[in-house]
């Protein structure tokens, strides 16, 4: 197999579970070398013993990223561990599937805070890095609630994933001298604990139906989208908001 990825240092965030995970998996067994974050230290242990298992290198950080003096200290443990950040990957978030008139504030700054205030915070952190070296991958997680409107989650969570949209057109045109790629990610309905968690059988099943490629997608399909981005086969794609969701938007 090509090792799109080798020697690059790679940080993660919300790599525990799901999407995070997988991109995490599938950037090692191409030559990465992985800084894992999330909240939950016994999955960071999880994802990085996986990875070490299998010849890859991991090392792990638990840290709000949403809070900007734990976006320090993460970039920081990446540049002492692998010297430099070549490529971020912005994948932590929350899903709340409340109605619109029943969100509170409270949860309104929650969404907004782990779903694009991380992004910015994260982003603004890698920046000097990349542009010192005059080169970098960023790639953002958003969704098809950011093309559209979501389909499990609430006014919040589509306006959040649509910010994330902006922002990554923004810096993309910004840091484009500097040969840093910013891009984004849009999946419809993946098959992770997430999704499994909110929704019944009956409900992933009447979904599934209605898509045109009848299925859910994989946090396979995902990562390996994001690899693509990450890797210098996307060097002439900046500020693209690419979809992963098996047409859902077609209908």
């Amino acid at each position: 197999m090509e090792r799109k990825l080798q020697g690059k240092s790679a940080v993660i965030t919300g790599a525990g579970q799901g999407m995070g995970k997988e991109i995490a998996k599938f950037f090692a067994q191409h030559g990465a070398n992985i800084v894992l974050n999330d909240l939950n230290a016994d999955r960071l242990k999880e994802t990085a013993a996986e990875i070490t298992a299998a010849g890859g290198k991991a090392v792990w950080v638990m840290a709000d990223v949403s809070r900007s003096e734990h976006v320090a200290s993460l970039i920081d443990e990446a540049c002492n561990a692998y010297s430099t950040v070549d490529i971020l990957v912005n994948n932590a978030g929350v899903l709340r599937p409340t109605s619109f008139i029943d969100i509170e504030e409270q949860e309104w700054d929650l969404v907004m805070e782990a779903n694009v205030r991380s992004v910015f915070l994260c982003t603004k952190a890698v920046l000097p890095i990349m542009m010192e070296k005059k080169g970098g991958k960023i790639v953002n997680i958003s969704s098809s609630a950011g093309r559209s409107v979501s389909t499990l989650g609430g006014a919040h969570y589509t306006t959040s994933k649509a910010a994330v949209l902006g922002l990554t057109r923004h810096a993309a045109k910004e840091m484009a001298p500097y040969n840093i790629h910013v891009n984004a990610v849009c999946p419809g309905l993946i098959d992770t604990e997430m999704v499994r968690n909110t929704c019944k059988p009956e409900q992933i099943t009447y979904y599934e139906n209605s898509f045109p490629i009848q299925r859910l997608g994989t946090t396979k399909e995902v990562a390996s989208l994001v690899l693509f981005l990450a890797s210098d086969d996307s060097s002439y794609i900046t500020g693209a908001s690419i979809d992963i969701n098996g047409g859902d938007l077609m209908i």
